[in-house]
């Protein structure tokens, strides 16, 4: 007995020389990790050596080069299937021959075509409706149709006012061309939905409404043809208007020798900054050293020399955010300090004051997101000063006329199969807000056949006879023409 325990104590020694030393844990891991649905290789049992390690790091893809053109970045995200059709290629022909018309409009888009581009990408909408305004208004945003659609848009009041484009005496939400963009999305992206996932007829319900469209696509499924849009029966405008997108789609990814893409830097030319109060264009102009005419043309949605008291206070400025940000000017009037406490984080300051981690790393010019106990921090804030105000009471000369509120009358409008909240807004030029009020209604009220809904519309004003000019220039003459002798 006592010699078979001595030869098992051998054993066990003898085994334990033979085992070789562990990898450092780091080696181990990348080891497992490489070696994954790999076949195990063979080891010999006298073997000392760890067996070889054959496994190569894939090589890297090389670094793409920062794309700088923002037109490069439009192109690259347009997604719209495009069919050939004659409608097509008459739309191509026309931007052929005018080949410096998108390098003209490109101009007047440069201070917000990046806002609007990010607006798109943020809300993984398709970037075809970029070039909307461009084929709504050739991106003028002071353009007025003849149905009263205003802005790079092309808004009609009731659509904006009902997705947030608000107008007043003092500013016109549609004339603001970042202010019409947010109304304008939310009004195509519930069209997409409206119209069942598809892009093509909600851009055409965009441009003649949504009734029209749906009207059409109905009767070609009564007549059990194709309710694709090349196949339904719409306005002429209409049926050019999605033909004129994507066709300057289609020439963008083409690169077509007659038609030049424009270039854009990609990124923000302009920044908005929320004055936090109501304020005088002459006041901010000096204060930001911008002349007063340019702030006016970026910001034609502001119809007089002050925001409304009511707000919005925020205009865009010549200059990149961080221009804007590490500003004399900014520093002095539009920021506050802030010394870091313990824990605190760039997020935690940022939500704690409703601001940006970015806009607080420009602002103090920050390489780290690294905070020290003690350290300074320039924050941005509202300002409520009475020194961005010009009292223009004090000069009779200047004083404007109120807005007297325009009468109305009460009108009542019996309810017909298929009608909705919103068509009768459009038929009698009223928000749809105004409606549920009138009537003590939800969005989501049943309207039935036979009943009726109050309306509270302008009252017609009386037009008096117009002037007889010829005849009143005729005694006008008779009065100051000199006699040149006795009258028969």
């Amino acid at each position: 007995m006592r010699i078979f325990y001595l030869l098992t104590i051998l054993g066990t020694l003898n085994g334990c020389a033979t085992i070789q030393p562990q990898e450092n844990n780091t080696q181990a891991v990348f080891t497992a990790l490489t070696e994954t649905n790999k076949p195990e290789p063979t080891i010999e049992p006298s073997s000392t050596k760890p067996p070889a390690n054959n496994f190569k790091l894939p090589e890297e893809p090389p670094l793409l080069p920062p794309i700088t053109n923002l037109w490069q970045v439009i192109v690259n995200q347009l997604s719209f299937d495009v069919v050939p059709t004659s409608r097509l290629h008459k739309r191509i022909d026309w931007y052929l021959a005018q080949p410096t018309y998108l390098a003209q409009v490109n101009k007047r888009a440069a201070p917000y075509l990046y806002h609007i581009v990010k607006r798109v990408e943020q809300r993984g909408l398709p970037m075809e409706l970029v070039l909307l305004p461009f084929v709504e208004s050739d991106f003028r945003p002071t353009a007025v149709s003849q149905q009263k659609a205003v802005g790079v848009w092309q808004l009609v009041e009731a659509t904006a006012y009902h997705f947030g484009a608000i107008s007043d005496p003092w500013y016109d939400g549609r004339k603001d061309v970042l202010s019409a963009t947010d109304a304008a999305l939310d009004y195509l992206s519930y069209l997409y939905k409206r119209f069942n996932g598809n892009w093509l007829h909600a851009i055409a319900a965009y441009n003649t409404g949504e009734g029209r469209v749906k009207k059409a696509i109905d009767r070609n499924r009564v007549k059990g043809v194709s309710t694709h849009f090349w196949h339904l029966k719409l306005p002429k405008e209409t049926s050019e208007y999605v033909p004129k997108l994507l066709a300057l789609s289609y020439l963008l990814q083409k690169k077509h020798p007659k038609f030049t893409r424009p270039h854009l830097p990609n990124y923000a030319l302009t920044t908005a900054l929320d004055v936090g109060q109501q304020f005088d264009f002459g006041v901010l102009s000096s204060l930001v050293n911008v002349p007063k005419q340019t702030i006016h043309q970026l910001n034609p949605g502001f119809l007089r020399h002050q925001s409304s008291p009511q707000g919005p206070h925020k205009v865009l400025l010549p200059m990149t955010e961080k221009k804007l940000l590490q500003s004399q000017f900014f520093k002095r009037h539009f920021s506050q300090t802030y010394t870091v406490k313990k824990g605190d984080t760039l997020y935690s300051i940022a939500k704690r004051f409703n601001t940006k981690v970015k806009t607080i790393t420009l602002l103090n010019n920050k390489t780290s997101p690294l905070l020290h106990i003690g350290e300074v921090l320039s924050l941005n804030k509202v300002t409520q000063s009475n020194s961005l105000l010009i009292d223009y009471e004090i000069s009779p000369y200047l004083i404007e006329k109120k807005q007297t509120k325009p009468v109305t009358i009460e009108y009542f409008h019996q309810i017909k199969p298929g009608d909705s909240l919103w068509e009768v807004s459009q038929l009698y030029k009223v928000s749809v807000k105004d409606l549920m009020i009138w009537n003590e209604i939800s969005a989501h009220s049943m309207l039935k056949p036979g009943n009726t809904l109050i309306l509270h519309l302008p009252k017609p004003q009386l037009v008096s006879e117009p002037v007889n000019t010829k005849q009143y220039l005729s005694e006008l003459e008779v009065l100051v023409k000199p006699e040149s002798g006795p009258r028969p």
